[in-house]
Order: C-alpha cells, then sequence, then structure tokens
C-alpha cells in the first residue's frame, strides 16, 4: 500500500488566505450590500474588495500633513519604511518616525526602550565617562531589540520587574592594566 506525501498535497484556493490575517468587520446591512455590488462588478469576493479598499485609501489618510509646503505624508508613502515582518522592528521604526501614534502602553515601552543603554550605539562621554546615545533609527542596535523584545512588553505592561531588562556599563570600565594603549581615548560603539 502507498501512503501519500503530505506535502505533495496542495489545498486548493484560498492561496491568499494562508498569508492573511483575519479581521472581524461590523458593516451596516446597506454599506455590506453596496460593499458586494462593488465586489460583484470588480469580480471579487467582500473580503478581497474590503482589502483592496483598504490598501486604496492608504494614499489618503495623512499621518503628517505638510502645512504651508504642500508637503504631506500619507501611510503608503512610509509603508516600505515602517512595514518589518518582525514586532519589534516595525515597533521601533513607528516609534521612531511617528511617536506621536503610540498609545499609552506603547509609549511605556518605548521609554523603556529609548532610555536602555544596551540597545543603542553611542560612546562614553569624555567629561563624565557616563554612556551616551542618541535616540534614532541608525543607533538602535536591532538584534539586541529582538532578543529582549518579550522582556520589554512584559515590563511595560507589569508582568515583569525591571531588572529582567538588559543592562550595561553605565561608567567607562575602568582600564584592566597600568599601561595606556593609544587605544583609552577613541570613543566606543558599544560598552560592552
Amino acid at each position: 500500500m502507498a501512503t501519500e506525501n503530505p506535502e505533495s498535497k496542495r489545498k486548493a484556493g484560498g492561496g491568499k488566505l494562508a498569508r492573511s490575517e483575519t479581521v472581524t468587520v461590523r458593516l451596516d446591512p446597506k454599506l455590506r450590500y453596496l460593499a458586494e455590488l462593488a465586489a460583484l462588478k470588480q469580480r471579487r469576493t467582500v473580503s478581497s474588495f474590503i482589502e483592496w479598499a483598504i490598501e486604496d485609501s492608504l494614499s489618503r489618510v495623512y499621518l503628517q500633513e505638510g502645512y504651508g509646503n504642500g508637503l504631506s505624508t500619507s501611510v503608503a508613502d512610509v509603508a516600505a519604511k515602517l512595514w518589518d515582518v518582525d514586532d519589534a522592528d516595525r515597533f521601533a521604526k513607528l516609534a521612531l518616525t511617528f511617536p506621536e501614534l503610540l498609545t499609552h502602553d506603547e509609549q511605556k515601552r518605548w521609554k523603556l526602550i529609548r532610555e536602555n543603554g544596551f540597545l543603542w550605539k553611542g560612546k562614553y562621554s569624555r567629561t563624565d565617562d557616563t554612556w551616551v546615545w542618541q535616540v534614532e533609527e541608525n543607533s538602535l542596535c536591532f538584534d539586541r531589540l529582538r532578543a529582549c523584545w518579550d522582556d520589554f512588553c512584559n515590563v511595560a505592561r507589569g508582568e515583569a520587574l525591571w531588572d529582567t531588562l538588559p543592562t550595561w556599563p553605565k561608567n567607562r570600565p575602568a582600564p584592566s592594566t597600568g599601561a595606556k594603549s593609544n587605544f583609552d581615548d577613541m570613543p566606543d560603539e558599544h560598552p560592552f
């Protein structure tokens, strides 16, 4: 008796469904009826029509109004810059670009991230030897954020203690020997 390889089976239809997320939407009866008519006209399912309509509208929803200069930024304009398959990267990109769009809980998480020197490239200050960094995209160590993302989320929600967050040497470590090298006065990008 031959057994069939489960990987060789193909699911019929719904090709995009496997890659999509399900969202429940309430529509009043009139809007539902009109959406069905529009979907019929475009030879789409209602779900496909709604997805298309949302995507089509992204160029008309502005995240930043261009008062005076006429330069406005729509969701469609920044979609490629803000989207990432990784939750941590996506969150950081939004927070760095449009912090005003963060919810209160997201603002708490972003504050924890902004204030954690482990996540940022920087250098030790020449005046007091403390680790300093700029909060900007090219300074964020995305790999470190991804590695401890769950910890930041849990602390921000109050489900974990602050001591679960990563630490870093806040002051320049003292040289291990009395000999001074030519590299002692060079700024470090990472304190560790």
